[in-house]
């Protein structure tokens, strides 16, 4: 037997055995997502298990090297994991920024006494992480960020306030853009720095979105003490590691439009059994069109993330394909909600009650809306695209 497909046929075994039945079925709102962390409260004891097995065989992170708490796992082994994970519609054990954004950062930046400390933490799902970039008044011009980290000999004291913070309130860390040097070119003084949210002098103000969820908080430091040990990279070049990590800020956000996903059942199910079969075909023949063509975009937006994945499995960065990714996947999610209200009619604008699933079609569709702009808006990625990836001149 060939070894790939002994691997194949020992993964859809063990995920037989150890992955529980709750942990089969679709991702219902973000209460079912895992995010780990100090504060991490487990919907049912199936879920807190899936993680512990998960994590013990480095499969949170299974292409990371074992030291750092993953599985050393190939890019052909890597994919047929996710294709049998896909097969048995399981949920995934552990979301987390930290794997998601920061550990690409902390690849290529970070020292390795700094990898052997928080990475480890990650891939157990012990640490919940948090993004401090943006500012008030810092949005799409980041870099003109106030945030200031002045130097005490063994630490940095920190000050400002940092805002659109997702889950501020509930990460146990920060990742987190300061300036070092006032004096300098903005981008130019500016430092990347990791600390703890427990430690003093830090605070969180949850936002309320149209929605009604509180996801986003604005979040206050009050002369923070950070060591100098949580310095990554080289003092005011922060900059650098800040670019590196929203290539794959972007690239999660351009996830919101994958075509199959554990969080949601496929529109064309919905679709079906909302508006009946009609000999085989949806019975309303103009959603039926609309469908179709949403469906030939997706497919075709996913098949593009599933190259520039494997690109990047391979050796390769996102680079400014990250942001064509990012526009189209915020696009494409953005019109999956649309789709979804059309095709629910009344159904879909209840607000609150068991008739109207507490008001999750209605409340997410609403949510959707911001996809084009958190991680950078859809206007600063079509400039990126049109200056880096097109080569137009700027005039």
């Amino acid at each position: 037997m060939e070894p790939l497909q002994q691997f194949r046929e020992e993964t859809r075994e063990w995920l037989e055995e150890n992955c529980p039945a709750s942990m089969r079925n679709p991702i219902k709102s973000d209460e079912d997502v895992c995010w780990g962390g100090r504060k991490v409260v487990f919907q049912s004891d199936e879920q807190r298990v899936w993680l512990e097995r998960m994590a013990a065989r480095g499969w949170t992170v299974p292409d990371w090297p074992q030291e750092y708490g993953g599985a050393g796992l190939d890019r052909a082994h890597c994919k047929v994991l996710q294709q049998e994970l896909g097969r048995m519609s399981c949920r995934p054990a552990l979301t987390s920024l930290g794997i998601i954004m920061l550990a690409p950062a902390l690849f290529k930046f970070a020292t390795q006494q700094q990898k052997r400390e928080h990475m480890p933490k990650m891939a157990r799902g012990e640490i919940r992480w948090c993004q401090g970039y943006s500012e008030p008044g810092s949005g799409s011009d980041l870099a003109s960020l106030k945030t200031s980290a002045v130097d005490k000999g063994d630490y940095y004291l920190v000050n400002g306030s940092k805002i659109w913070t997702s889950y501020a309130n509930m990460a146990d860390w920060i990742f987190c853009l300061v300036r070092t040097d006032p004096q300098a070119a903005k981008r130019e003084g500016i430092s990347f720095l990791l600390f703890d949210m427990a430690s003093e002098g830090v605070s969180t103000s949850p936002i309320r979105l149209l929605s009604g969820a509180s996801p986003f908080c604005q979040t206050f430091f009050d002369n923070v003490k950070v060591p100098k040990e949580n310095l990554v990279g080289e003092v005011n070049r922060g900059w650098t590691v800040a670019k590196y990590l929203l290539q794959f800020e972007r690239n999660m956000a351009a996830g919101l439009g994958r075509s199959r996903s554990p969080r949601r059942k496929p529109i064309e199910q919905v679709a079906l059994e909302t508006l009946g079969n009609d000999g085989g075909k949806i019975a309303d023949p103009v959603l039926r069109h609309k469908l179709a063509r949403f469906q030939i975009r997706e497919q075709a937006f996913t098949l593009t993330m599933q190259r520039v994945g494997d690109e990047m499995k391979a050796g390769g960065d996102p680079g400014p394909a990250s942001s064509v990714l990012k526009y189209c996947g915020s696009e494409t999610n953005k019109d999956r909600h649309e789709l979804n209200l059309a095709i629910r009619g009344m159904d879909s604008l209840g607000w609150e009650g068991e008739a109207f699933d507490g008001g999750r079609i209605a409340r997410s569709w609403l949510r959707s809306k911001a996809n084009s702009i958190e991680g950078g808006t859809s206007e600063i990625q079509l400039n990126i695209i049109a200056k880096r990836v097109l080569g137009l001149p700027s005039t």
